[in-house]
């Protein structure tokens, strides 16, 4: 058990009969991915435990959430974090690791040019795992002003507003008149569907991280003419995890400016839930102590 801060704690009692390989102390600050996971369906079986036939998240799914006093966690998925790595860092592991486990499906580098569709909060993570595996090009689509300040803090070498300007072809200018290597798209708006699949250059890779609300149209022909891939992720699974951490640890990670702000938790409804539906471009997380 430990005591929760988000996702985020420290370890206050070890179950005398769990496993513990990594062995894991009380007093530990932990971060907590909050997979729940059969580990019997096909996918569990072949290692996308993220892609469950019976998949939740503890706090959605039951269990106790990240306001809970107290939560219970498989030591599977409670990573210890580094000295020097405040538990309100910690808190922020679980978005950055979403946005990780995008990255990581196209073998990014120094040379990859790519481009970030919306500049919420899992996108700005894509902007910070991008620039933390050294891509030295990062587009940025977004049209709320202050959502367009937040991407350049993060490493936005380049922004589009697709309000003024030609995406497509701004894209195309800026990668030599090829287009980006790979686009990941966190908006899941028509629009930016469109756009991503005739961004990037021929043989391109298209990374969707949205969850969409409906259907959308959308024409095929935008990924056969240029033999371009589009990848479907969903969450997370323990290597993302540990991969931030290890990020956050060496210093190639660095969102404590993600969290705009901190409240108590009898504030949450006030300082919490109205600022996120009334200003949420002027934020990207709002921290909840628990403790406070």
């Amino acid at each position: 058990m430990f005591r929760a801060i988000m996702k985020s704690g420290e370890i206050v009692e070890i179950g005398s009969k769990a496993h513990n390989p990594t062995n894991l102390q009380v007093g530990d600050k932990v971060a907590v991915q909050p997979t729940i996971a059969c580990f019997s369906c096909g996918p569990c079986q072949e290692g996308a435990i993220n892609c469950c036939d019976g998949a939740g998240f503890v706090g959605l799914s039951g269990g106790g959430g990240g306001m809970s006093d107290f939560v219970t966690v498989d030591p599977q998925f409670v990573f210890k974090l580094p000295d020097d790595v405040a538990l309100d860092v910690g808190a922020l592991v679980e978005p950055l690791a979403v946005a990780w486990h995008a990255v990581d499906q196209y073998p990014v580098g120094p040379d990859t040019e790519a481009i970030v569709m919306g500049a919420g909060p899992i996108g700005l993570g894509v902007i910070q795992c991008l620039k933390a595996r050294g891509v030295k090009t990062v587009i940025v689509v977004e049209m709320a002003k202050e959502r367009q300040n937040f991407a350049i803090q993060f490493g936005a070498t380049h922004l589009i507003d697709p309000t003024k300007e030609d995406v497509v072809k701004r894209a195309k200018e800026i990668c030599d008149g090829q287009g980006p290597h790979v686009a990941l798209d966190a908006a899941g708006v028509p629009a930016s569907i469109k756009t991503a699949a005739l961004s990037v250059r021929a043989r391109g890779t298209i990374v969707n991280l949205a969850i969409w609300e409906k259907e959308v149209p959308f024409q095929p022909n935008s990924l056969v003419f240029g033999e371009k891939k589009y990848v479907g992720v969903l969450g997370y699974l323990q290597k993302d995890f540990a991969s931030v951490i290890c990020a956050l640890g060496d210093g190639s990670l660095k969102p404590e400016r993600m969290i705009t702000s901190k409240i108590k938790i009898d504030r949450v409804p006030e300082d919490g839930y109205r600022p996120l539906i009334e200003e949420k471009d002027k934020h990207v997380k709002i921290l909840v102590d628990c403790r406070a």
